[in-house]
């Protein structure tokens, strides 16, 4: 059972595989942008592991709120999909330094970061003063140790956003936050990504694309 306060309506053009994807993806980019890291309209924003749920998702909100959005990812097909959701600078952390690339573009002002692993210490290093390290997750496996002086030196901000938490804490902030992303989807402002949609009988498929690093965006398995 779920409260009628705590849901909003499917937009009338979002399709139910969209919307099966679309809640914790976009409303964690969101509320991590928003709330979180307080992104302001003309800032650069850095997104490693553009491609990924998230990841594109936080391009594309990046975008809607006005940033300049360096998108990171392991390759290049994963790179074109993020240009095609509206990032300005590629980055293939596969081949290119991660560190140049950044200081030619002048630096960071928000690294959203759902990888973890060794592109965080890097990631932290490209962060301009008062730089705001977003802690998303660890996809790569690896949960990295923060050098504490880096954050003294740069007044850098690390901050976590756990999505799942705010239903517990503060679920008018979900309710908030998933009402505006609905009425940019409706402005056609963000445009969700299924890269694979496949029968529950085929979920096994689903499993080993993401254990292969082969999705984009999202997967949605349908029950019929």
């Amino acid at each position: 059972m779920v409260a009628a306060k705590d849901v909003i309506p499917l937009p009338d053009a979002m399709s139910f595989a969209e919307g099966a994807g679309f809640a914790v993806a976009y409303g964690t980019s969101h509320l991590a942008l928003t709330r979180r890291a307080g992104l302001k309209a003309g800032e650069k924003l850095m997104v490693l592991g553009a491609s990924g749920g998230v990841g594109l998702a936080a391009v594309e909100i990046g975008k809607a709120m006005g940033a300049t959005v360096i998108a990171c990812a392991s390759s290049a097909d994963k790179l074109e999909v993020a240009r095609e959701h509206g990032a300005d600078h590629l980055i293939d952390y596969s081949r290119e330094n991660l560190r140049d690339r950044a200081k030619a573009l002048g630096g960071v002002d928000v690294v959203y970061d759902a990888v973890g692993g060794e592109h965080f210490d890097t990631a932290l290093r490209c962060l301009n003063w008062e730089g705001r390290m977003l802690v998303v997750g660890f996809a790569s496996g690896t949960i990295p140790q923060i050098p504490a002086n880096l954050a003294l030196l740069k007044n850098i901000s690390i901050v976590g956003i756990y999505w799942g938490a705010y239903r517990d804490h503060n679920p008018r902030a979900l309710v908030d936050s998933l009402t505006e992303l609905a009425a940019w989807y409706r402005a056609g402002r963000l445009k969700p990504h299924v890269s694979m949609k496949v029968p529950l009988a085929q979920a096994a498929e689903a499993f080993a694309a993401l254990a292969e690093r082969k999705a984009t965006g999202k997967i949605v398995v349908t029950v019929r």
